[in-house]
């Protein structure tokens, strides 16, 4: 199970968002997530169609994407953004 995480470092959503994200590590052993800096990352954000920060992207076994959330996710949304991913 992946998650990306796009952040920038002025960003203070994106401090709230590795909270949440971070409690849902803790839930799901399997859940790896790729925190992509945008200004280092801007290829891949630019890829991925990121127009703001924070956007978490939830992607199944196919890398095929089944969620998106620009701005702050709760726990309960990624929890159930990564149930459709397995």
């Amino acid at each position: 199970m992946k998650l990306l995480f796009f952040a920038s470092s002025f960003c203070d959503p994106c401090i709230q968002t590795r909270a949440v994200l971070d409690q849902a590590s803790k839930l799901v052993s399997a859940l790896t997530i790729a925190e992509l800096d945008v200004a280092q990352h801007s290829a891949e954000a630019e890829r991925a169609g990121i127009r703001s920060t924070p956007t978490v992207i939830v992607l199944d076994a196919a890398d095929a994407e089944v969620f998106r959330a620009e701005g702050v996710p709760t726990l309960n949304q990624v929890l159930a953004a990564l149930a459709k991913a397995v």
